[in-house]
């Protein structure tokens, strides 16, 4: 569909180096908030992190739960200190040439050990996302990068999101369904979206939650969804004279503060442009 965004991705996780980035900290590494902010960008294909397991044992559930392949790098001396960096740039380099429909690799990680990989990897016509902490990453690493990520900032952005912007009651399902759309839609302008077609903002939700059904929230279609959210103020939508789909021109990112008025009503769309997933 028009405006979806079409990135396959890869992850690749220096954990011992995020692990360095908390040390002296009270913080625990998150890896939900990386992956729900990697999401808004396309699909992660595959998932992995290096590190001596043994070590870091309590984050071990956390990462199985969220489909990341534990990749055991055992510490054996000082000589084999870098064990867990050259397994994963080999691993790195082995799907930049094998698996053609990667687009964006992804690396965990602030070392500058790393900038000769994002090079490579940019050489062959991949994009680079790094995220790292912004105590224990390399300025060589984030100039190298087609973009860089710190993730106190992914937490300061989640802090400062807005409340739920509908409150009608406990228990209410269309609120928390409308909720997640508006999750969405913020997230997604975060992103610099210029077009927020309604199946962008679909496809980018069925990533975040791939249980999401808009039955389950009291809807009987997306389109529906999409039209009680703008009588609610929340949004304002307008009709793609070309595909006929419903478009969000504005919407309202503070809680109680209405959307901008649209000059004119849409007019549904004469097709079922959403279909049932």
């Amino acid at each position: 569909m028009a405006g979806a965004e079409n990135n396959s991705m890869a992850l690749f996780v220096d954990f011992e180096n995020l692990a360095l980035g908390f040390a002296g900290t009270r913080k625990r590494f998150e890896i939900e908030k990386v992956l729900d902010r990697l999401l808004t960008k396309g699909k992660i294909l595959v998932k992995k992190a290096y590190a001596d397991w043994t070590r870091f044992g309590d984050y071990r559930r956390e990462l199985h739960e969220s489909s990341i392949e534990l990749i055991e790098i055992p510490k054996r001396s000082q000589v084999g200190k870098n064990s867990a960096d050259i397994r994963l740039c080999v691993d790195a380099l082995d799907m930049c040439y094998s698996k053609a429909h990667l687009d964006t690799f992804c690396i965990l990680s602030g070392d500058s050990d790393f900038s000769p990989l994002v090079s490579k990897l940019r050489e062959n016509g991949k994009n680079v996302i790094g995220v790292g902490m912004k105590a224990s990453t390399s300025n060589l690493l984030v100039e190298s990068c087609d973009e860089f990520i710190y993730y106190e900032d992914i937490e300061r952005i989640e802090a400062a999101a807005p409340h739920p912007v509908v409150t009608t009651g406990a228990g209410d399902k269309k609120a928390e369904g409308l909720q997640i759309v508006m999750d969405t839609i913020v997230a997604l302008k975060r992103e610099n979206k210029e077009v927020l077609w309604a199946s962008l903002i679909k496809d980018t939700i069925k990533r975040r939650k791939p249980g999401f059904d808009e039955s389950y929230y009291g809807y009987k279609s997306w389109s529906d969804l999409l039209e009680d959210a703008q009588r609610r103020s929340l949004i304002t939508l307008s009709i793609d004279t070309r595909s006929g789909t419903y478009v969000i021109s504005s919407f309202s990112s503070t809680p109680g503060v209405p959307a901008p008025p649209a000059s004119a009503a849409p007019v549904r769309p004469p097709v079922r442009e959403f279909p049932r997933e």
